[in-house]
Order: structure tokens, then C-alpha cells, then sequence
């Protein structure tokens, strides 16, 4: 065989393997299947104080086994503030239901059920929640969960 021979079947054998794992590792997710409606969510107990929306529940669903980031459910009661602070990784929410006010920076927004919400790593926000309905959302960090609140 002669050498560009060799090399042309070493190289295909190994693109061949590289692909067959790639294959594997794809088929081989650190994932548990999961669909859950929101009336079946198991909320921890109530919770606050310190900077954090007094009555706020929350419910883990999983974390990101490379980040470290978690997703969750946070539960704020009716007319609840959390105070303004920042987080070191960035932060995607949904509001899956009710509304509420977000501070993002000197920028204010009302979103409600349906929105999406980008929050930037070290980005100063709050949160206030309208009287009347109860604020669920749905929240997947970056990385693992830091609250860092700012003094007034």
C-alpha cells in the first residue's frame, strides 16, 4: 500500500470513530426526561427576609451538570419586592404566570405571563409583584446561584 494510501484509510477510519462517538456521547444525556404542569409543581416551604420577597416558595428541576446553573420555579406572593441585587452568571427567566415589575439597570418593565427575561451577569435588578395574583416564574441561571444585594 503506499503512503498516501495509508494515510487516506487512517484518516477515514479515524473521522469514522470520531463520528461514532459523537454519536454515543449525543445519544448519552446527563438529562432525565421531564414534562410537568404547573399544578403539579411540589413547592418548598415559605420563605424571605433580608433582601428576599417575604412568603417567596421555590421548586428545583434540575441543574446543569457542566455549569452548575439551576432551573427552578420561584413562587412571589401578591405585592412582594425583592430587593436590588445582582448575581454573578447570567439569568433566563419565563413568567409562566401573573406579572411583575423588573428593575433591569435604570430600565423599569411590567411583563407578564408569557415573557422572557434576560438578566445579565452583575446586572443590578428587582422585582415587584402587583396586589392581587401571585408572580410564578421560571428561572434558569448561568451558573451556580449567587445573590449579592446592593445597599441603598
Amino acid at each position: 500500500m503506499s503512503k498516501k494510501l495509508n494515510l487516506a484509510v487512517a484518516l477515514s477510519s479515524a473521522f469514522f470513530l470520531q463520528s461514532a462517538l459523537q454519536a454515543q456521547e449525543s445519544q448519552g444525556s446527563k438529562y432525565e426526561a421531564l414534562a410537568i404542569d404547573l399544578s403539579e409543581i411540589e413547592w418548598g416551604p415559605a420563605g424571605g427576609g433580608n433582601g428576599f420577597p417575604i412568603g417567596v416558595r421555590s421548586a428545583r428541576q434540575g441543574i446543569d451538570p457542566v455549569t452548575g446553573g439551576i432551573t427552578y420555579y420561584a413562587k412571589f406572593p401578591a405585592g412582594s419586592h425583592f430587593d436590588l441585587h445582582w448575581h454573578t452568571h447570567d439569568e433566563f427567566v419565563v413568567v409562566v404566570q401573573g406579572s411583575v415589575t423588573i428593575v433591569l439597570g435604570n430600565e423599569s418593565h411590567l411583563v407578564s405571563t408569557g415573557s422572557y427575561v434576560v438578566i445579565p451577569g452583575k446586572l443590578n435588578h428587582s422585582w415587584d409583584v402587583p396586589a392581587g395574583e401571585d408572580a410564578v416564574i421560571v428561572v434558569r441561571r448561568g451558573g451556580p446561584a449567587d445573590f449579592n444585594f446592593v445597599e441603598h
